[in-house]
């Protein structure tokens, strides 16, 4: 049966005497500085001392003791635990020798030593060869110069390379970006121009994960592999990515602890009991990070919120959320502010508008939706003409630019849908009351309304703010029961909007538009938050006429800024990188697939004859999903280059205030624009800076949402440890094979040690082949596989084959079962030998 792949990162204290550790890790500073056995033993002895009052912590649940870093050698407040190696003893590391220096020789030979590299930048120096070239030969003068090299390590004025040389840090070997850690420790810098470069966990210094960070680069090695990125050390962190952290709180006598849910920070949270703030053991919680300054030390922080007990109904979700950036509750001011504002549309605010409350307007939406912020009409004009009516909520007429609830709007920038509830990017008073545009209320709406013909093109456009009346509220199933020829008092109206729709989807489609329809999955919970059952979304008709509204309200609006040429915010989304397309197209064709290209261009009606040609194959899923993730990101930005996957030259967000910020500022423009003030419409700097934070709370949002499915997947997974499924192979890699349950649509690992035989990695075919077994295995095989093991936690499940995939290679040997299982034996053997 497939065992739990998870790397297990223990920090277990090695089974050596403290005071052993002190003496060895004394005895090697002294040799490496020049000093006398004298000195080693008695630092040891005062790292003895300061061991025994500073280290009284007890016992983790996870096999760590409280603060000791998932950084192998790190430790908390008081310096690391020692590492696999016994040598590592940081309190022995942070204290002065015992025969102190000058102060005002260190001060005086810091600036001298830096002097001496700049003029040598091309060599890398040992403490003593520093002390022969700058002439000191007094012991204290050169007790100093040690307290100097100390100094300028710790303070990254020079670059400390093999063997604790240093070296004068060049400005041209610098580059600034952000730092994205791996589950695994290291981690990335990618700067703006999305250049990357490899950081080893210890040479991250004080940076966190999402941090943005000034690096040191490492000189480029000789004959390294052009896939190897380039390393890095964090010398400066510019700016915390995130102040805030989730995870679990422990208490040590006085002492506190946060061990962060997210395994991408290692270091857990020290907290003074006076920051404790009513948390108890086992308390999901939120904690700010005050003070984080020493590597070799743990971040201090104060804990800001109680979530509830870890294993409470829907902690584990919002949790979750609030670690990858979503907001919490409203402020208090906020939620008052939004229940004073008054409902009621006085006779003034209705005679400025244009009145639409006899036009038969509804809203098609989720069955249990609140938040209704848009609403469509239609109307037949004769001649083959049809007036569209696309109505949305007039969020700005209420939310006053500036206010609380715009600032606290625009700091969530988007409405968060968690697999278990919704984060609002608005008050419920104003999202499911004043604004919702609810059934058989007057609503005030800032509606587009067209003239399209009877081939889908748009013959003329108005932006206006009127007031509406919805007469229906559908659900979509409601909807789509009419379209299907259910009987309905506005069955004519939603038959008329249906067939628009589809002559819409048509002419979108003739003009290029992608057509990813990739499967949605829904999750079903009880009482208590946990999965009873994982299942796709239907997308139906009454999806579709929707969403074909939606755009072409969209793409109205961004026209007419663009005819205005006044500053707007445009959603673009570019081109898909060359590589990315190469990489697709080989992947598809492990699958028997093709996508012609032209060095990485490709067309778009090549993708949608990809997608066509897969749909309703068991591959289609994660082809489709592969082809999106090839995709860049589409973005907000008041630059307009365009949308690829639409294939539309102007493309905007207008129809959704209530849950995007972005289509906030658009309705603000728009107003502005036509009442003569656009001396009022913001700049493109502002704008940009408007779309850049907009553009990273989605994908934080999007992250939440797609985090909080895959939890509940895995949650369902470990409930059903030893049942069967029906999946696809999905990556083939040289340490396992990626299956793709096809009911639970989540992906899980059998390690390759797992399988019966001895299997080899193609690199050039990505396959496994098993000579014993005559089969190779490839991305695209069906297969049968039981869960073997699921950790929610990690969102990680294994799997071990019940049906192998993969295909009988030609003219392979077959060999009896005992035979082959001597020779796999033989090459298990031979491989650990070559590997030792």
């Amino acid at each position: 049966m497939c065992q739990p792949s998870s790397t297990v990162i223990s920090s277990a204290t090695p089974s050596v005497s403290p005071g052993a550790i002190r003496v060895a890790s004394a005895t090697r500073r002294a040799s490496e500085w020049g000093l006398g056995s004298g000195w080693a033993t008695a630092a040891a002895a005062t790292s003895a001392r300061i061991g025994r009052r500073k280290t009284r912590i007890g016992a983790r649940n996870d096999g760590r003791q409280p603060g000791v870093s998932r950084r192998a050698g790190f430790a908390g407040p008081y310096g690391p635990v020692p590492d696999a190696s016994g040598t590592t003893d940081s309190i022995l590391a942070r204290l002065p020798s015992p025969r102190m220096a000058d102060r005002r020789d260190v001060d005086a030979l810091a600036p001298s030593i830096l002097s001496y590299l700049e003029k040598h930048p091309d060599r890398a120096y040992r403490a003593k060869e520093i002390s022969r070239a700058l002439g000191i030969t007094n012991q204290g003068r050169y007790q100093a110069l040690l307290e100097a090299f100390d100094r300028l390590r710790d303070t990254n004025q020079v670059a400390v390379q093999k063997g604790g040389r240093v070296q004068h840090r060049g400005k041209q070997n610098e580059a600034v970006g952000r730092l994205s850690v791996t589950t695994q420790g290291f981690g990335f810098v990618t700067m703006d121009d999305g250049t990357e470069f490899f950081v080893r966990p210890r040479r991250m210094s004080t940076a966190l994960h999402g941090d943005r960070v000034r690096v040191a680069l490492a000189a480029e090695k000789r004959n390294k592999p052009s896939d190897q990125k380039r390393e890095a050390e964090v010398i400066e962190v510019i700016e915390r990515g995130r102040s805030k952290t989730v995870g679990t709180f422990s208490t040590t006598g006085r002492s506190g602890w946060v061990v962060p849910d997210d395994q991408r920070i290692a270091h857990d949270v020290f907290v003074l009991r006076d920051n404790w703030n009513g948390a108890k053991t086992g308390d999901k919680v939120v904690v700010t990070i005050d003070a984080f300054d020493d590597p070799k030390a743990a971040p201090e922080g104060t804990i800001v919120q109680v979530l509830g007990q870890a294993d409470a109904p829907g902690v584990d979700v919002l949790a979750l959320a609030m670690a990858l950036g979503a907001p919490s509750d409203f402020p208090d001011e906020v939620e008052a502010e939004a229940q004073a504002i008054v409902p009621g549309i006085t006779k003034e605010e209705v005679a400025r508008r244009l009145d639409l409350r006899d036009e038969l307007v509804f809203t098609i939406d989720p069955a249990d939706a609140k938040d209704f912020d848009d609403a469509i009409h239609t109307k037949d004009l004769g001649s083959g003409m049809t007036e569209v009516g696309v109505h949305i909520a007039d969020v700005s007429h209420y939310v006053r630019e500036g206010g609380i609830i715009d600032r606290e709007a625009y700091d969530r920038a988007t409405s968060t849908y968690l697999v278990d509830r919704v984060i609002p990017m608005l008050p419920e008073a104003l999202s499911n009351g004043v604004c919702s545009l609810r059934p058989h209320e007057d609503k005030l709406a800032y509606s587009c309304i067209m003239t399209v013909d009877g081939g889908g093109h748009v013959h003329s456009w108005e932006i206006r703010e009127t007031v509406i009346h919805s007469k229906q509220r559908f659900a979509y199933e409601e909807a789509q029961a009419v379209i299907d020829g259910a009987d309905h008092p506005m069955k004519a109206e939603v038959l008329r909007a249906a067939e628009l729709a589809r002559t819409l989807t048509q002419k979108r489609m003739s003009e290029g538009a992608i057509d990813f329809d990739v499967p949605e999955v829904r999750i079903r919970l009880d009482e208590s938050g946990q999965p009873v059952d994982v299942y796709e979304k239907e997308r139906q008709e009454a999806n579709r006429l929707i969403e074909e509204f939606m755009l072409l309200a969209n793409r109205s609006v961004a026209m007419e800024a663009s005819s205005r040429e006044v500053p707007f915010v445009y959603r673009i989304h570019d081109k898909p990188d060359r590589e990315r397309i190469k990489a697709l197209a080989d992947y598809v064709k492990t699958f028997g697939h093709k996508l012609p290209h032209s060095e990485g261009d490709v067309q778009r009606s090549k993708l949608n004859d990809l997608l066509r040609s897969v749909k309703g194959s068991p591959e289609a899923p994660v082809i489709e999903q592969a082809a999106i993730r090839s995709m860049s990101k589409a973005v907000y930005s008041p630059d307009n280059i365009g949308h690829y996957g639409l294939g539309f030259e102007y493309y905007g967000h207008f129809t959704s205030p209530i849950r995007r910020y972005p289509d906030l500022i658009a309705h603000r423009i728009l107003k502005r624009m036509q009442d003569q003030q656009d001396g009022k419409i913001p700049t493109e700097e502002t704008l940009a800076a408007q779309s850049e934070h907009c553009s990273a709370r989605e994908r934080e949002a999007t992250e939440a949402e797609r985090e909080s499915i895959k939890l509940k997947q895995v949650e369902y997974a470990a409930a059903h440890l030893g049942d069967e499924f029906d999946g696809i192979v999905v990556g083939v890699t040289k340490f396992g094979v990626f299956v793709q349950m096809t009911k639970l649509l989540v992906e899980g690992l059998c390690h390759v040690r797992e399988m019966d035989g001895y299997w080899e990695y193609d690199e050039r075919r990505y396959t496994l082949v098993s000579k014993s077994h005559g089969r190779r295995i490839r991305v695209g095989d069906a297969c049968r596989v039981r869960i073997a093991a699921a950790e929610p936690s990690t969102r990680r499940v294994d799997l071990a084959f019940v049906e192998m995939p993969g295909r009988p290679e030609e003219g392979a040997p077959k060999r009896s079962s005992k035979a082959s299982q001597r020779t796999d034996k033989r090459k298990t053997r031979g491989a650990r030998r070559k590997k030792r």
